[in-house]
């Protein structure tokens, strides 16, 4: 997976390792974090964008996030699209909590689904509600899942 800042700085190291360092380097500095994971999609003719990111707040000191994209020619319904979205923002989660565990930083995953009814993203938020709380994350969804309604939003 290639990951990069919103600057547009590619970043080298695994993704593990960019985490830590980044960990590292804002709890010395004497920030409290949390670490916010979220995906986002588009359709764009016969293709689907994705957006992954990982965003690291400070406590009253702003944040920064790190960003994956990537594409999919697959065809798939709202539901299957949404769901896939969670499923790669867990990927990730999964891959980083035994570190955020170690450095005692707080994770939530963002889904980009409403939970109002009257929008067509709700069709998938029981699914996606159980697939994040079932692999014991924290759960987010419009209009508090900011790292997937918003930064990734940006960035897909």
């Amino acid at each position: 997976m290639k990951w990069r800042r919103l600057n547009g700085q590619r970043i080298e190291l695994p993704i593990k390792d960019a985490v830590e360092q980044a960990l590292v380097r804002e709890l010395n500095a004497g920030h409290k974090l949390k670490v916010c994971i979220g995906t986002d999609s588009q359709v764009r003719g016969g293709v689907v964008e994705f957006a992954t990111v990982i965003v690291f707040l400070r406590e009253k000191k702003g944040g920064f996030m790190f960003i994956h994209n990537q594409r999919k020619t697959k065809r798939m319904s709202l539901r299957e699209r949404m769901i896939l979205e969670v499923s790669m923002s867990i990927e990730v989660a999964y891959a980083l909590c035994d570190l955020l565990d170690e450095y005692e930083v707080g994770l939530e995953v963002h889904a980009d689904i409403n939970t109002d009814p009257h929008f067509q993203s709700n069709v998938a938020l029981k699914e996606a509600m159980g697939y994040i709380l079932g692999m014991g994350f924290v759960f987010k969804a419009k209009p508090d899942a900011f790292a997937s309604s918003y930064c990734a939003d940006k960035v897909v």
